[in-house]
């Protein structure tokens, strides 16, 4: 249990010794002694949420048996719902093509277990594993997407039984979990297969939404309800639009809602602080300020619920987006409840999208004279630095749907200010922590702290890039002068002393400048090329992964003015690229990077370069690990050559063959190329090219691995 409270306070110090901590605790799982068990449990699930995904790439293969062996303890029933519940933990930040792995696995066990509980619930009301089972179904089923399809129908029927059957308010809980359940079944499997279930669960669903008013405040199933139609409505798509009058009271009284709240004396407070429906911030000797929580969680849903529909529906929302955005609005300002703010400003982009129907003016209204002056406001004086970030991703994603010319002048002057303020107090806050790691106090608790703030403020700064992305975006070049004014401090970012975040987003801002000012860009290139070039080799794999994709986006846009610069890179992405570590997880974004700048260079800005030097190592490199966008790019680079016989990819008397089925087998297995593109349908060709020699096609599938060789066997057989 101690080892399960360290992971998220010890967080840099633990990393370095998972393997230990891993080795150590898994064995725990099968002693003798319950307790014992349940708390190996808890510490795989914690280490699971604090250390992923990485703890799930580097030990599934411990820590997967090791949880599933924990579902056979029938004796003990807590331990047994403690290691489903350490299951979710695995699965929520677990990669898709790991989990599959398991699947057929976990899904046994689950059902096994389900069919048993369910039964014990039957005959004896035993709802603890039952709840949890149910859960830890959900979030495989979360996590596996499509690849749950084929289990689908072994587990609605019951489902929907539990759901249509189960009305004894002491099992509340257990509906709301079967709900939640479905719903997210039916989004992971798509509309096509959940269309046969969808219209019984719809009924399900707007029934209990008419016996919403029998329900107390606090029954458990109004916020899994107000939830499962979010996920309906995903899954239905403009199909949803129908319901919508059904649905949009509730969610806009829950929305509306305003909570109580009551200034009482240090007495009063006395009687009511042990109530856990109220919470008190005291203002001075006698004088305490209280607010009454009940329904704040309802609250936080609805609006969460009201983006959803807003995102998905976009026009079928029109009618109500007016509506809507009176209510979020104002609660920009809501500083009872982050997550109510939170959801109030993810909101502002989508609404904007929905009310593109009804004209540009009438957008421009609500983004000008409403929604624009509001959301600055609000990020001028938001008091939360959790918060603070959620705001200026939603700013730009606000710039983003609007485009070029959105800001008056005036409003972007009020931009460049805040831009300047939160910039300055980076800095400021940087110093300020590096004072206090000099103070007589400081220990490892402070710096436990102070790692926390450099965390946040780096955070923040990555979304201030992101507001940054979004104006190189859509203004382009014409966006130079108004960044120039704040230009100074992304400069500074860069310097060696500055901590690895700041070189990071401080590289990443400069990358757009390159990306979409193109040679223009070249003006300011003793501000950033030789921080660049330089931190393609840094040892930290953010900080290398943002240089090698500047390095690309150089080469693709920058033109000819840089092909010394792409000449000079080379040899430092071919050093990235063929380290003996350049594989392991934590590197592989990095990795992916330094072979598409390689890519982008051949292709692109080749004049003082030997390409064919460089593409005779090129199938030696691949695959790409886990960066879609690179994938994407490398490998429509890779098909061209192959197109054309190219002998450094083919090989001598195609020698490459082998590798190249392996390549194209573990891209499928990753899922790194969505399967209805063009792109796809050439990688799964070359297979097939290969298949008209089975001699030779034989020999290659020999080479593949298990997960290869079954992800290409689905991906030729869904061709046919």
């Amino acid at each position: 249990m101690a080892v399960s409270a360290c992971g998220e306070g010890c967080h840099i110090h633990m990393e370095q010794m998972l393997d230990n901590i891993v080795d150590a605790v898994q064995p725990f799982t099968t002693d003798q002694h319950p307790r014992v068990r349940y708390a190996a449990c808890n510490a795989l699930g914690q280490l699971c949420t604090d250390f992923g995904p990485n703890c799930q790439k580097k030990y599934h293969r411990k820590i997967v048996p090791a949880l599933l062996g924990v579902l056979d303890d029938e004796a003990n029933p807590r331990v047994q719902a403690h290691g489903a519940a350490a299951l979710v933990n695995f699965c929520e930040e677990c990669p898709k093509h790991i989990l599959v792995q398991y699947l057929d696995a976990i899904i046994a066990k689950l059902e096994a277990v389900l069919n048993n509980k369910f039964k014990e619930y039957m005959e004896k009301g035993n709802k603890l594993v039952l709840e949890q089972v149910i859960t830890t179904l959900a979030s495989v089923a979360d996590t596996a997407q499509d690849k749950f399809l084929i289990y689908y129908d072994r587990f609605m029927p019951k489902l929907k039984y539990i759901m249509e059957n189960v009305v004894n308010p002491a099992y509340r809980l257990l509906r709301g979990k079967t709900i939640e359940c479905i719903s997210l079944i039916g989004l992971a499997v798509g509309k096509e297969k959940f269309m046969q279930d969808c219209n019984q669960v719809m009924q399900l669903l707007l029934k209990t939404q008419t016996d919403q008013d029998d329900m107390a405040d606090d029954d458990p199933q109004i916020t899994y309800m107000i939830s499962a139609w979010a996920r309906m409505c995903k899954i239905l798509g403009k199909d949803f639009t129908q319901y919508l009058p059904l649905v949009m009271g509730p969610v806009l009284k829950a929305a509306s809602l305003k909570p109580e709240v009551a200034l009482v004396d240090s007495e009063d407070m006395k009687e009511m602080e042990n109530s856990s429906d109220w919470q008190f911030v005291t203002l001075g000797d006698q004088q305490n300020f209280g607010i009454c929580t009940s329904g704040l969680e309802e609250k936080a849903t609805a609006c969460q619920m009201l983006v959803c529909y807003a995102r998905e529906l976009k026009e079928g929302f029109a009618e109500y987006s007016e509506d809507v955005v009176k209510i979020m609005v104002p609660l920009l300002k809501f500083y009872f409840n982050d997550s109510v703010r939170i959801a109030a400003t993810e909101s502002l982009p989508y609404l904007l999208e929905c009310a593109k129907i009804r004209g540009e003016k009438y957008v421009a209204t609500m983004w000008g004279d409403y929604i624009c002056p509001n959301l600055l406001k609000a990020i001028e004086i938001e008091p939360e630095q959790s918060v603070l970030p959620e705001y200026l991703a939603s700013f730009a994603k606000c710039i983003e749907a609007l485009g070029k010319g959105c800001l008056s002048e005036q409003d972007m002057g009020s931009l460049v200010s805040l831009m300047d303020k939160l910039l300055k107090q980076h800095f400021q806050r940087h110093v300020e922590r590096q004072e206090k790691r000099k103070d007589e106090d400081y220990d490892d608790i402070v710096e436990e702290s102070l790692m926390d703030e450099d965390e946040e403020d780096a955070y923040v700064l990555s979304k201030i890039a992101d507001v940054i992305h979004s104006f190189f975006g859509t203004h382009k070049e014409s966006f130079l002068p108004v960044f120039e004014q704040i230009m100074p401090y992304f400069e500074k970012l860069l310097a060696t002393d500055r901590p690895w975040s700041d070189r990071q987003w401080g590289l990443c801002v400069f990358d757009d400048v390159l990306e979409h000012t193109g040679p223009v860009s070249f003006k300011y290139k003793d501000l950033f090329l030789e921080h660049m070039i330089s931190a393609i080799t840094d040892k930290t794999p953010e900080v290398r992964q943002a240089s090698a994709y500047g390095i690309g986006v150089m080469a693709q846009f920058g033109g000819e003015i840089y092909a010394d610069a792409c000449a000079e890179c080379i040899p430092r992405l071919v050093s990235v690229i063929e380290h003996a570590e350049s594989k392991l997880v934590e590197n592989g974004p990095a990795t992916d990077n330094a072979i598409s700048a390689c890519v982008k260079i051949c292709q692109f800005n080749n004049s003082k370069v030997n390409v064919d030097e460089i593409l005779a190592r090129l199938v030696s490199w691949l695959p790409i690990l886990s960066d879609e966008e690179e994938a994407v790019h490398v490998y429509s680079y890779f098909c061209d050559l192959l197109d054309k016989n190219h002998p450094a990819i083919m090989g001598e008397n195609a020698s490459n063959l082998p590798k190249l089925v392996a390549i194209v087998g573990e891209t499928v297995h990753r899922e790194l190329i969505q399967e209805d593109t063009p792109l796809y349908q050439r990688m799964l060709n070359i297979v097939k090219q290969v298949q008209t020699n089975q001699d030779v096609f034989q020999v290659c599938i020999s080479q593949l691995s298990e997960q290869q060789r079954q992800a290409l066997s689905e991906a030729l057989t869904d061709a046919k």
